[in-house]
């Protein structure tokens, strides 16, 4: 016989349904939708694009 309290005895109905519990499964939820650009690449690039901006302004200016 088995040692301790940890140990049980199986125990089948005669007559009935036998049921079972299922096993806990992963549970997949909707993607997240994640930005192509992070907002600081999107503010880098409207500097960039102001300053380019300025530069050929001066430049159209300056001849």
């Amino acid at each position: 016989m088995p040692e301790g309290k940890a140990a049980f005895r199986e125990v089948l109905p005669k007559q009935g349904q036998l049921s079972a519990e299922d096993v806990p499964a992963m549970v997949l939820c909707k993607p997240k939708v994640l930005p192509l650009k992070s907002v600081a690449l999107e503010k880098l690039e409207e500097l960039q694009r102001a300053a380019s901006g300025r530069q050929t302004s001066m430049q159209t200016w300056n001849d």
